[in-house]
């Protein structure tokens, strides 16, 4: 492998990080090529957008279709990035603000997530050679732009709706060959119990967490501590960091003692939580917003309470089977799960927010659900299946489909509320699309030569000052 494309190839491991993760490895890639003079290619007001800023972006993509130098991707590219310009500087005129906070959590989040990707923050920090203070503040205004953006964005689609006759209208509208076609779909409902730690147990965990405690008060380092005993292992190798967090972002009981310490490096009592017992520092406060870091004890099930809530779910399924309840009706008196419980025992589809699943996007959440599917007819239900949440608890749930729709191409009666969406994106579109026609007509514009040929770019041309 020749040292460019394993530049390339360690670019793109990490190209679905955001722009601001992708500087460093484009700037090695530059330095394993002839040395290009970087030179500024477009203007929108007074904010220019650099060729550099170009290749960046594109050097993320997972695919660089082969064509001339300045192809038809570049030119998308290019085109996001004026779009952009130009919102900022209309959100900037409409006083449209972004708090520091807002920014700091999306850092927050992103460094989070990141760092769970290669391995932790150290990892993070070794791979690009900078702190995460370095990090945050190199793409800080970059954050807060995009925020703007998409800020406005929204502002200019506000109160936006299609009725029912635009519905219809924009679906006749689009040629037969265009219609979408959709694959086989489900909706799912489910009833799910945990086990219950029994009270010895969690007797000893919360004798462990006040051990800990103890310990952090006689002046040991809590992040030592919480690498070498917290069981939460999202946050145990940055030393029980959960960076920084807003009301409503913990477990209520977590949050109500995190948000009551008042000075840096306090430390709470021992919390008790839904999962497990708890001891919060904090770090800093900045707003509303808080940082601090934990150590978690989790109480270790039994194969006795493992044994217990089979025996419960066992009796739960005996009572659908003979017609006591309904389903939903016993997912109201007695599953666990909060969030489904809430909606009936529907589950939610991440992606599009709504009860419906391909098959593939159910499989994406929970590989094993589309086999435990699989025989079930419309209206029936599985016997009770041991099972693991995202959080790594394990349980019992029983799985019912409620219904199930087979392979066809769209049509207003069975895919209405998805042609709504379709519908209600193409009119945000048009207005977006009108509201830039306007501002650009008014605006400074300059674009480089090498880009205007390209289709995409041609409502920017128009305005282009030579």
């Amino acid at each position: 492998m020749t040292l460019l494309s394993s530049l390339k190839r360690d670019c793109l491991l990490l190209g679905v990080m955001a722009a601001w993760l992708a500087h460093d490895c484009f700037l090695e890639q530059l330095s394993a090529q002839p040395v290009l003079v970087d030179k500024v290619v477009a203007i929108v007001n007074d904010r220019i957008i650099l060729w550099s800023d170009v290749e960046q972006a594109y050097l993320q993509l997972a695919e660089h279709p082969a064509g001339s130098d300045i192809d038809e991707l570049r030119c998308r590219l290019l085109d996001q990035m004026m779009i952009e310009k130009l919102l900022v500087r209309q959100a900037e005129i409409d006083s449209i603000i972004i708090s520091d906070d807002q920014v700091e959590q999306e850092l927050d989040q992103r460094i989070r997530y990141f760092s769970a990707m290669v391995g932790s923050q150290e990892k993070l920090e070794a791979y690009y050679g900078k702190s995460i203070l370095e990090l945050k503040e190199e793409f800080r205004d970059q954050i807060r732009e995009r925020q703007m953006a998409d800020r406005m964005r929204s502002t200019i689609v506000e109160g936006i709706k299609v009725t029912p006759s635009e519905v219809a209208a924009y679906f006749y509208g689009l040629p037969a060959d265009s219609l979408p076609y959709f694959n086989t779909e489900v909706e799912v409902m489910q009833l799910v119990i945990y086990p219950k730690v029994n009270d010895l147990v969690k007797s000893y965990a919360r004798s462990r967490a006040e051990e800990l405690l103890a310990r952090v008060k006689k002046g040991e380092d809590f992040a030592a501590l919480a690498r070498t005993y917290s069981k939460d292992p999202a946050s145990a190798e940055q030393g029980g960091d959960l960076g920084f967090v807003s009301r409503g972002e913990l477990d209520p009981s977590v949050e109500a003692a995190a948000f009551a310490l008042k000075n840096p490096f306090e430390v709470s009592n021992v919390v008790e939580s839904r999962y497990g017992f708890h001891i919060i520092q904090l770090l800093e406060r900045r707003g509303g917003r808080i940082r601090i870091r934990h150590i978690l004890i989790k109480p270790e099930i039994t194969t006795y309470d493992i044994a217990r809530a089979s025996r419960l779910v066992d009796s739960i399924y005996g009572l659908l089977r003979h017609g006591v309840y309904s389903f939903e009706r016993a997912v109201g008196l007695f599953s666990e799960d909060e969030q489904s419980r809430s909606n009936g025992g529907l589950l939610i589809n991440p992606t599009t927010q709504s009860s419906w699943f391909e098959l593939t996007d159910l499989a994406a959440m929970d590989p094993a659900l589309v086999p435990a599917l699989d025989t079930l007819q419309q209206g029936q239900f599985t016997t009770p299946m041991l099972f693991r949440n995202r959080q790594g608890e394990s349980g019992f749930r029983i799985l019912y489909l409620k219904s199930r729709k087979p392979p066809h191409q769209a049509n207003l009666r069975d895919d209405f509320e998805r042609i709504q969406h379709m519908a209600l994106a193409h009119k945000q579109m048009q207005v977006v699309e009108l509201w830039l026609a306007e501002r650009i007509a008014e605006t400074y514009i300059y674009l480089s030569p090498e880009y205007k040929t390209c289709s995409v770019l041609q409502k920017w041309n128009r305005r282009t000052q030579q």
